[in-house]
């Protein structure tokens, strides 16, 4: 069951590769190896979180990509946002005119999961899923440090601007 795009999966993959060494630039072939994503996708999801500005580029020698900001600040929902944010059910799916954006009880209890999966997604910041006491790893991807990273993860948010998804998106009537 994909509850997120292959898209959204890979920046996600991404980010919490370049969260376990943050002052470290790292290639696009670097975190294509280490998450176990396909180089040429992963470049292109690069690309749209270096546009969203939660990862650094830099060109050159040296050069590669880097966590832009803090990930306790950094929330799952904000990396979804920024490659495929997760599609809302604001007007009848089957195209019913008679329905229009008066949805059914089916259409409107899915719309009500997809708010409470973006919920979940908008609490839970990066640095939470490398400070967890489980032993599940983040995203199938073997970390290179501990578990218990040295990653702060304190539930403030910072002033950076980060895409945000408009969680209050509701059919008129349900």
């Amino acid at each position: 069951m994909q509850l997120i795009s292959r898209t959204s999966e890979y920046a996600l993959r991404a980010v919490i590769w370049l969260v376990q060494e943050p002052a470290l630039s790292q290639t696009t072939r670097q975190i294509a190896t280490g998450t176990r994503t396909p180089p040429d996708y992963v470049s292109k999801v690069l690309q749209l979180l270096a546009k969203a500005g939660l990862v650094r580029s830099q060109r050159g020698l040296g050069g590669g990509f880097r966590l832009a900001g803090d990930p306790a600040q950094i929330t799952v929902l904000d990396v979804i946002n920024a490659v495929d944010p997760l599609e809302r059910i604001l007007t009848c799916p089957l195209g019913l005119k008679a329905h229009g954006t008066n949805l059914c009880p089916l259409h409107c209890g899915l719309n009500d999961v997809m708010l409470q999966m973006e919920a979940t997604f908008a609490k839970t910041k990066l640095a939470d899923l490398l400070n967890s006491n489980t032993p599940s790893i983040p995203l199938g991807i073997k970390l290179k440090t501990s578990r218990r990273s040295p990653v702060p993860s304190d539930s403030v948010r910072s002033a950076m601007p980060l895409a945000r998804s408009a969680t209050s998106k509701r059919p008129a009537k349900c």
